[in-house]
């Protein structure tokens, strides 16, 4: 298509749309953590826990989706876990995700962030990715750390801590979380985002996508599809050991107040001292 102007073709090009991938999880209620909440071999047992959508996962599904609604292109969900995990591929697809992939295999049984990483980036990478997105964090680990290190495998520019994003060509213009403030950033494509709860919920169910996916089948990828080598999957990958999870409930205990004088603040510091506080 095009129009002329002033004597001059201006050709309208179609948008290019960008081809986005998203890592999701699923992960355990963290909030119903009870005694049984590990094995003895020191991996979470998640059959102790009800298992829900990582919901920093969730903003970056939607980042996916608006980059998708606004400029074009497809979305890809990928999750590595148990056949139940296709419970998540299915939200991600009732949400607007155009194809889901299950990564499932007894060689990632363990694995800890550096092997889960690897194997994810292995799948990653059959997709040939403009943009790449995740979730700031899991909540059964809050490690942070599976994001940057797909980056890494994946050799590409990392954002972190994104807030809100605009597209400019081959580059994304970035505002992120830089804990003292915001910062303002290009990143040149491909390129990888884990993406924080400020860029906005995960957009509802559509329900005709509802009546479509609720029992649909989703794509099923093994270690050995992805070209993971062994030694870098699961236990054998991972120099990570975990000593034991607990959950930790603070209870009040007693309280003194104080009066706000100068009396009231010296006797409090008085105290303080004697007891070895401070000083």
């Amino acid at each position: 298509m095009c129009n002329i102007i002033g004597g001059i073709y201006d050709i309208m090009l179609p948008m290019k749309g960008y081809n986005c991938v998203v890592c999701i999880k699923q992960v355990p209620d963290t909030k119903k953590v009870t005694g049984q909440a590990m094995k003895e071999d020191g991996t979470i047992n998640r059959a102790a826990l009800p298992a829900i959508f990582n919901p920093e996962d969730k903003n970056a599904l939607e980042a996916a989706l608006w980059v998708k609604e606004t400029y074009g292109g497809t979305v890809t969900v990928i999750t590595m876990g148990l056949p139940a995990a296709t419970a998540i591929l299915r939200e991600a697809l009732m949400c607007g995700a155009d194809r889901a992939v299950l990564l499932t295999d007894r060689k990632a049984a363990g694995s800890d962030t550096l092997a889960t990483s690897y194997i994810l980036s292995q799948a990653v990478k059959k997709f040939n990715p403009d943009m790449v997105f995740c979730g700031r964090q899991a909540i059964d680990g809050d490690t942070a750390q599976v994001g940057p290190q797909i980056g890494e495998k994946l050799d590409c520019a990392v954002v972190t801590y994104l807030e809100k994003l605009e597209m400019d060509g081959d580059y994304a213009v970035a505002t992120r979380d830089i804990g003292t403030g915001i910062e303002k950033c290009r990143a040149k494509l491909p390129a990888l985002f884990t993406v924080t709860e400020k860029f906005g919920e995960l957009r509802p169910f559509s329900m005709h996508r509802v009546m479509k996916y609720k029992n649909a089948e989703v794509e099923a990828m093994n270690c050995d599809d992805i070209g993971a080598e062994a030694d870098r999957c699961g236990f054998a990958g991972s120099p990570t050991s975990v000593n034991k999870i607990v959950s930790v409930v603070l209870a009040g205990g007693d309280y003194k107040e104080v009066a706000p004088t100068a009396e009231g603040i010296t006797s409090l510091v008085d105290e303080l001292v004697k007891d070895h506080t401070i000083g």
